[in-house]
């Protein structure tokens, strides 16, 4: 919508990045608020662009800037931010004649599948029935209450709580699928491959953050099905970083559930009682490179 009194703030959700326009005449009063008042998310950015003919200010930023948050549902990927009115005296340091205004701002994407990179290689077959039977593989992960009953409605922890995490798969009409979570490494970017990063699970599905000697960072076992794959680790933060976001991305990978586990698909955590490395599922021996770093 045309950014006009009636609605004073637009949203643009584009590919990459919002385009919020605000009308300064922010309250229909006719009164215009000051541009230097307007700021866009808790990173408080300033506005790019103004209009005095038409009497608007406009925001772009892209979804991960300004500190926006990111929910993710089973069906859309949701990117909620603020636009921030914070009225500052003119003329008369005394008073100020309007209040301040918080609009939260959302952007709804849907959610696209996701294929593995490593073909699931089938037995022999037709290639027509091959063919036909052709799909994406679903992947997705989830913050979980701590019963695991239902998804985390907030992102948001204190140190000293545990997040738990849920890996799935919907394997539809492929044989019968076992997921693992080969890494997971947490940086303060979306780019996984930015500095400072911690890797919280590392060798191809070694849980690497339970080794420390103050965590309890741990899979669950025994799954709660082939196709899902549960583990837990403690809340942290990054050393002489404010910064309150943190990003976590992980890789997925399935394998035939009628394949033995093995070092290259494995979900081991340390047990600190026997300071052994121990599966979810198959032999202790797979899980051996876990300590010596030596992994396929």
């Amino acid at each position: 919508q045309a950014a006009a009194p009636l609605h004073p703030v637009a949203v643009q959700c584009q590919e990459a990045q919002m385009v919020v326009t605000v009308h300064r005449d922010l309250f229909g009063t006719g009164r215009l608020v000051k541009v230097a008042d307007l700021t866009l998310g808790s990173a408080a950015c300033l506005p790019v662009a103004q209009s005095a003919a038409e009497g608007t200010v406009t925001f772009v930023a892209g979804l991960h800037e300004c500190g926006s948050t990111l929910q993710m549902t089973p069906d859309s990927l949701i990117y909620k931010t603020i636009l921030s009115y914070k009225p500052t005296p003119s003329g008369n340091l005394v008073i100020v004649r309007t209040n301040a205004a918080v609009v939260p701002i959302e952007c709804h994407y849907p959610r696209k599948s996701n294929v593995s990179s490593n073909a699931i290689q089938p037995t022999w077959a037709p290639f027509r029935s091959t063919l036909s039977a052709e799909e994406r593989l679903m992947f997705s992960l989830r913050l979980m209450n701590d019963d695991w009953s239902t998804e985390r409605i907030s992102n948001g922890f204190q140190l000293g709580e545990s997040l738990h995490l849920q890996a799935d798969v919907a394997s539809g009409d492929h044989v019968p699928l076992r997921l693992f979570v080969d890494d997971c490494v947490a940086t303060l970017s979306p780019d996984r491959k930015s500095f400072p990063r911690y890797a919280l699970i590392d060798l191809s599905g070694c849980l690497v953050d339970g080794r420390s000697d103050d965590t309890t960072s741990a899979f669950i076992s025994p799954r709660p099905r082939q196709e899902t794959l549960q583990f837990v680790v403690d809340a942290f933060k990054f050393v002489g970083d404010d910064r309150n976001l943190i990003y976590i991305t992980c890789h997925l990978k399935v394998s035939p559930a009628d394949q033995a586990p093995d070092s290259l698909n494995k979900a081991c955590s340390f047990n600190k009682a026997s300071s052994l490395w121990a599966p979810v599922e198959g032999t202790g021996d797979i899980c051996s490179c876990c300590e010596t770093g030596n992994c396929p």
